[in-house]
């Protein structure tokens, strides 16, 4: 016997900010797939040559899709989850210069 599939719920609307732009979300949803929703594909530049990236596997691998999450850098926007108020900004290169290093 078949069954149809239910749609999934919607997932609660959630607000966050990115480089002072207010960005819309869904809960769960990760930062990399909350900017593609907005057509943003580049959010960090290479250490070597300020060439922009965004995510390349998708699964945190590739570390292509680094940003600074709520003050800390080297956050991989593919896996991190978006969460209500976080405020997320591009990065430059690998970010240690927001360490101070």
């Amino acid at each position: 016997m078949r069954h149809r599939a239910e749609p999934p719920a919607e997932a609660e609307p959630v607000r966050f900010a990115f480089d002072g732009r207010a960005v819309a979300a869904r809960q769960g949803q990760s930062i990399a797939g909350a900017l593609w929703d907005h057509g943003i594909v580049a959010w960090r530049t290479t250490r070597v040559g300020g060439r922009p990236r965004g995510a390349f596997c998708g699964m945190g691998v590739c570390f292509d899709c680094l940003v600074v999450v709520n003050g800390a850098p080297g956050q991989r926007a593919c896996l991190v989850r978006v969460s209500e108020g976080d405020t997320v900004t591009s990065q430059e290169g690998h970010g240690r210069d927001e360490l101070g290093g």
